[in-house]
């Protein structure tokens, strides 16, 4: 997901805002100056490297696109789950499945299974638990698996709340209170709701979920790119961007 919530509100479904929304994600991310493009998924891909005969699980996956492009570069038995139900034609050794990444071990599909990569790609705030989400995403691991799992700065949300709400970076970022955000670039008409979140709660989540950091990235435009599309580089040069971690079980 290009942006990530820690809740949806709409009649007590979860799935009916992702539903009228994934249209929306998708158009944006494919289109020529999306951060998707031209940071984020460049960079996961760099994360993942080889991925020829590598079962990976992509809990949060949008519509699958990813899924596919990694299952084209040789991964096998891969899924993909995703609240919303809206995929793309999944191609032969790719599962995609309707579910709630908050426990994937109880998603069908995916249940009894191992994978050697699994991917939370800015889909992780929507877990029930970060922990619990965490910990059963582990026991579907290889032996020699992990977790690529990316969140947005939190810096970002903290210093845009700070702007709407006339108050100070540090009021925001240690805020705990929920707060509404509808996201312009898909469907204003959705109302989300995300959950604050620091850097220590993002580490702390790790640990608590027996994981440890085996590589933090913080991806940015190559200059190539910047030149190409400043307003691009404007919005990471003010809200600094996307945090990136590779995590393996504790032994």
């Amino acid at each position: 997901m290009a942006d990530e919530a820690g809740s949806v509100s709409a009649g007590g479904d979860a799935s009916g805002p992702w539903q009228a929304l994934s249209s929306g994600f998708e158009e944006a991310r494919a289109r020529e100056d999306s951060l998707d493009r031209l940071v984020e998924w460049p960079a996961e891909r760099a994360l993942l490297g080889d991925v020829t005969g590598l079962s990976v699980l992509d809990a949060g996956c949008g519509n699958g696109a990813k899924l596919v492009e990694l299952a084209r570069d040789g991964a096998v038995s891969s899924v993909g789950v995703d609240i919303s139900g809206s995929f793309v034609a999944p191609p032969a050794g790719v599962e995609l499945v309707r579910g709630d990444l908050s426990d994937l071990t109880a998603v069908p599909g995916v249940a009894g299974r191992t994978f050697d990569r699994i991917l939370f790609l800015q889909s992780f705030g929507y877990a029930a638990d970060g922990v619990r989400a965490l910990q059963r995403a582990r026991e579907l691991l290889t032996d020699d698996g992990y977790i690529l799992l990316t969140r947005t700065q939190p810096i970002r949300y903290a210093l845009e709340r700070a702007e709407e709400n006339g108050t100070s970076l540090g009021q925001e970022y240690f805020s705990t209170q929920p707060f509404a955000y509808q996201h312009r670039a898909w469907d204003d008409r959705v109302t989300l709701t995300k959950r604050p979140y620091t850097m220590s709660d993002l580490l702390n989540t790790f640990s608590a979920a027996g994981l440890w950091i085996e590589t933090t990235v913080e991806p940015q435009m190559t200059a190539d790119n910047a030149r190409r599309y400043p307003h691009k580089q404007a919005v990471l040069d003010r809200y600094l961007g996307i945090l990136m971690f590779t995590l393996r079980p504790r032994r």
